[in-house]
């Protein structure tokens, strides 16, 4: 079985982004109306420094697991807490549209290469 701190991390990368998603359900897909909300745009950049810091975790413990564009991922994580004076509403809203659905899916295929016998990981 894989390393059970590993899948934990991964985990928590799910997580976040399915907490993160679910703040969208029944949100309108426009820019305009995200650069206004607070609250959304806040728990974008929490979230996202979640699953940097559990990627930036999981390269700690096993440098082997390669998760697309982790470097990336960190930086993000990077940007938004030392930057965050200039973390833009246009980048999150980036995230949301095209960077985190697929981090989704690359998390769901690792969860389910190191952990076969798991049946619950859903995109």
């Amino acid at each position: 079985m894989a390393n059970e701190e590993i899948l934990t991390y991964l985990q928590d990368v799910l997580d976040a982004i399915n907490d993160m998603q679910s703040c969208f359900v029944g949100f309108p897909n426009r820019y305009d109306l995200f650069e206004k909300d607070m609250m959304r745009k806040c728990v974008v950049e929490r979230k996202v420094e979640i699953m940097g810091e559990a990627i930036n975790r999981i390269k700690k413990v096993d440098p082997s697991v390669t998760v697309p564009n982790a470097r990336a991922i960190i930086d993000t994580r990077n940007r938004i807490i030392h930057a965050y004076d200039n973390v833009r509403p246009d980048f999150l809203w980036s995230l949301v549209v095209r960077h985190i659905p697929e981090l989704k899916k690359d998390i769901v295929r690792i969860i389910a290469t190191l952990d076969p016998q798991r049946d619950d990981v859903k995109i």
